[in-house]
C-alpha cells in the first residue's frame, strides 16, 4: 500500500518558513502586525562590552546563557547593581520584554511600569509584557539584584515590538539655583524646572568636583553629611527619559553653620545605653532605680500612639505589669538617676510601634506631644525605634521642632535595624544625616539580621566580630561622626530571635573599631577612638543574665580611649 503523504503541523511549517526567510536575509512578520525584532542594543552581550547599557556595577563575563558572553553585576551594601537601557518606542503599543537570568533576587522591568523577579541558581527566563502610554516615545528597561546579595547574571535580553523614533534633543538647562537653609551638616538646594518635550526623568547634582548624583525629578534637594563651617559649591543639570542631559547650569555656593560637637549635652565621652522595659515579657521586672549604675543612658520602652492626633505620642506606665510601680515612684526614680549624672529618655516605636510621622501635620503633632510627655516625666530626650519605617523628611522636621522648643540639651538617639543603615539612600540613614547637627547617637541593632553586606563589600553572617565591625564602618565611612555611632546587641540569648554574642565579642568589636586590636578577619583601614559606645536590649534581660552586659561591656566602654 502507498504510504500517506507527509503533512507538517502549522507550527512546524511556520518555523520552517521563518528559517528559510532568515537564510534569505528577510524578517518574519508576526500575527501582531510588526516585525519580530529585538529593539535592545547589545542584548546578547556578544560584543564583549557593555555597549548600549548603563550599569553601576556590571561587567561582561564568559558566563552566558547562550553564545560566548553574558552580563554579570555585583550589588553592594549601598547599590543594587542596576543595568538599564533607554529604547525608542511607539505610544499605546504592546511590547514584550524578556531576559534569561541567574542568581538571588534578580529583577527585570520597565521604569515606571511592569516588572518581575526570580531567585534561581540556574538560568531561567523572565518575561514582562506591557503597553506603552499614549505619550510614550521611549522606555527604560532595567535589570538589578538586591543590596548585599551575590552577583547575578543576565543574557539574551529582548524587547519585542515596533521601534520608535529616537529622541536626541536634550532638555533645557535648569536655572535659578540657590543654596540655603544651612545647618552644620546640610544645605538645601532649589532650582527652576527644566523643560523637555518628553518630560524630565531626573536631575543630576554635582558637589564640587565629585561625580553627579541623581536626585530624581525634583526641584528641591538637601545635601547632607556635610562638615560644619565649610563652603560647598553645587551645579545641576536635567536629563530626559532617553538619557539626553542638558548642560549644567550656573553653580551656586553655600556655607554650613557651626554646630555642637556633642549634641545632647553632658553625656560622657563613651556611653553605655540600656533599654528599660515598661512591660513584663519574662525578663526581670525592674524599677528605674534597679538599673545598674554602669548604664549612662536609659531608654524607657516604649511611648504609645496618641489615637486622637496622627503622629502624636503619649506614655502610660504599666503599673500592673510592673508589680504596682506607681507613676510617682517612676518620676522620682528618674529624678534620682538624673541627680546621679545619668540620662533617661523615652523610646518611640519598638517591634509593635505604630506611630507614623509622614506629613507636616503629623510632624507638628509629634513635636508638641513629645515635648509635653518629656516635661511631665522629666525625660532628657527621645529615641527613634520605629521598626515599621520612618519618613526622613517629616521625622526630621518633627525632631528639629522638638529640639527648638526643648533646648540644645535634648538627647536624640536612634535604634534602626541593620538593614536600615546599609545605604545612605535608605530613610533611616537619610534621617540620621539630615539631623546630624542635633543627633546624639545611632545604636544600630546588630541582631535579628541574618547575613548582611559590610563596608568592604563582603557578606558577613551575624554573631561575629566581623559582622559588627563591617556594619558599623558603613556609618563611620558615610557621614556620621564616630561619637554618634554605638553598637546595639542583645543582653542575652532570650533578648532577641538571633544574633546574640557574648560580652567578649562585643568588647572585641569595640576594640577593633576604637583601637585597631582584637579584630576578626576584617580590620578597618583606620580607627575611631571617639566611638560612642554600646547599647543593649535590655536592662531587664541583662538582669536575668546576671548583669553580664552592664558589668563586662560597661566597664570596657568606659575604658575606651
Amino acid at each position: 500500500m502507498k504510504p500517506p503523504a507527509f503533512r507538517p503541523q502549522a507550527a512546524v511549517l511556520s518555523s520552517l518558513i521563518a528559517f528559510v526567510l532568515a537564510l534569505m536575509g528577510l524578517v518574519l512578520v508576526t500575527a501582531t502586525g510588526h516585525a519580530a525584532t529585538n529593539l535592545v542594543v547589545n542584548g546578547s552581550f556578544e560584543s564583549g562590552t557593555l555597549s548600549g547599557w548603563q550599569c553601576t556595577a556590571g561587567t561582561v563575563t564568559s558566563s552566558a546563557h547562550s553564545g560566548s558572553y553574558g552580563l554579570q553585576s555585583a550589588p553592594s551594601g549601598s547599590d543594587i547593581g542596576r543595568c538599564s537601557q533607554s529604547i525608542p518606542v511607539k505610544p499605546s503599543t504592546a511590547y514584550t520584554l524578556s531576559a534569561w537570568v541567574t542568581g538571588s533576587n534578580v529583577y527585570l522591568g520597565v521604569d515606571g511600569g511592569a516588572s518581575t523577579w526570580t531567585t534561581s541558581g540556574s538560568w531561567s527566563q523572565l518575561t514582562v509584557p506591557f503597553t506603552t502610554s499614549a505619550s510614550a516615545t521611549s522606555v527604560t528597561i532595567y535589570t538589578h539584584g538586591w543590596y548585599g546579595l551575590p552577583a547575578y547574571g543576565v543574557d539574551d535580553v529582548v524587547l519585542d515590538g515596533p521601534g520608535g523614533t529616537a529622541d536626541t534633543t536634550p532638555p533645557s538647562t535648569p536655572g535659578g539655583l540657590t543654596v540655603g537653609s544651612p545647618t552644620s551638616s546640610s544645605l538645601q538646594l532649589n532650582w527652576s524646572a527644566a523643560s523637555d518635550a518628553n518630560g524630565i526623568d531626573h536631575y543630576d547634582v554635582v558637589r564640587g568636583t565629585e561625580s553627579p548624583q541623581s536626585v530624581g525629578n525634583v526641584t528641591s534637594w538637601t545635601a547632607t553629611g556635610l562638615s560644619p563651617t565649610t563652603t560647598y559649591s553645587f551645579k545641576v543639570r536635567a536629563c530626559d527619559p532617553s538619557g539626553n542631559c542638558s548642560p549644567y547650569g550656573a553653580s551656586a555656593s553655600g556655607t554650613t553653620t557651626t554646630g555642637p560637637t556633642n549634641p545632647g549635652g553632658s553625656l560622657p565621652k563613651h556611653v553605655l545605653t540600656g533599654y528599660w522595659q515598661n512591660f513584663n515579657n519574662g525578663a526581670t521586672v525592674q524599677r528605674i532605680s534597679d538599673v545598674p549604675a554602669a548604664y549612662d543612658l536609659i531608654a524607657v520602652a516604649f511611648a504609645d500612639a496618641d489615637a486622637s492626633r496622627p503622629g502624636g505620642i503619649t506614655f502610660n506606665l504599666d503599673s500592673a505589669g510592673l508589680n504596682g510601680y506607681t507613676v510617682a515612684q517612676f518620676k522620682a526614680d528618674i529624678a534620682a538617676k538624673k541627680a546621679a549624672g545619668k540620662k533617661v529618655i523615652l523610646s518611640v516605636g519598638g517591634e509593635r510601634g505604630t506611630i507614623s510621622v509622614a506629613n507636616a501635620t503629623a510632624a507638628s503633632n509629634f513635636a508638641s506631644t513629645a515635648l509635653s510627655v518629656l516635661r511631665e516625666y522629666g525625660f532628657d530626650g527621645v529615641d527613634i525605634d520605629l521598626e515599621n519605617g520612618v519618613n526622613a523628611q517629616y521625622m526630621g522636621q518633627a525632631l528639629r521642632s522638638l529640639q527648638s522648643q526643648f533646648g540644645s540639651g535634648l538627647i536624640i538617639t536612634m535604634a534602626p535595624q541593620t538593614i536600615d543603615m546599609q545605604a545612605t539612600s535608605f530613610e533611616y540613614f537619610k534621617l540620621a544625616l539630615a539631623i546630624k547637627d542635633i543627633l546624639t547617637i545611632v545604636n544600630v541593632q546588630y541582631y535579628n539580621s541574618g547575613a548582611m553586606n559590610g563596608c568592604n563589600g563582603q557578606v558577613y553572617s551575624q554573631g561575629s566580630v566581623d559582622f559588627i565591625t563591617a556594619q558599623a564602618c558603613i556609618m563611620l565611612q558615610n557621614g556620621l561622626r564616630p561619637d554618634q555611632v554605638g553598637l546595639g546587641l542583645p543582653a542575652s540569648s532570650r533578648g532577641a530571635g538571633s544574633g546574640y554574642v557574648s560580652p567578649t565579642i562585643v568588647n572585641n568589636a569595640l576594640d577593633c573599631l576604637a583601637r585597631g586590636t582584637n579584630c576578626g578577619s576584617f580590620k578597618p583601614s583606620t580607627t575611631w577612638p571617639t566611638l560612642r559606645g554600646a547599647m543593649t536590649w535590655s536592662t531587664n534581660w541583662d538582669a536575668l543574665n546576671g548583669n553580664q552586659f552592664a558589668n563586662q561591656v560597661g566597664a570596657h566602654v568606659h575604658a575606651l580611649p
